[in-house]
């Protein structure tokens, strides 16, 4: 379930919700599902002004699809049409992400030519994709440790 509020005076908004129903909620978007119904935090204030429903003897709340304006997303590797491939955790929210988003702006580390990527291999296609940035390796620089400072 999730719970949305408005931080003053900032026109802001917040959710809280549990990990499993976001990711349903981005999923969803991006699928062009209107909702689905979770049991959830049913009988919970983050249940409070959600449609309801005993579904074969057992209690549900509606969720409603999470859509974005803008995914900014970081890949392993991608090709000029978008075609993406991850490594690791990148790979858990990006391909969600990428078709809930209005835009999606991702960064890889390689840019490949059309046809290097094996297509088995490819988690989003480039449909999802608008913009692509090559960022290699050795332009991550590492986040400087307080504590390795000298006193």
């Amino acid at each position: 379930m999730c719970s949305t509020r408005s931080i003053a005076p900032v026109k802001s908004n917040w959710s809280s919700c549990p990990q499993g129903n976001l990711a349903e909620r981005i999923r969803a978007a991006g699928a062009g599902i209107g909702g689905f119904f979770t049991p959830t935090a049913y009988g919970t204030k983050l249940a409070e002004g959600k449609e309801t429903r005993l579904i074969d003897g057992k209690h549900y709340v509606l969720e409603a699809p999470l859509h974005a304006d803008f995914a900014l997303i970081k890949a392993y590797k991608g090709d000029r049409w978008g075609n993406l491939v991850y490594r690791k955790t990148a790979r858990n929210f990006g391909p969600i992400m990428a078709s809930a988003a209005k835009t999606a702006i991702v960064q890889v580390s390689q840019v490949v030519p059309l046809g290097a990527l094996d297509p088995e291999n490819i988690v989003t296609p480039g449909i999802f994709v608008q913009r692509v940035i090559e960022v290699p390796q050795a332009a991550h620089m590492p986040m400087p440790n307080p504590h390795d400072a000298a006193a």
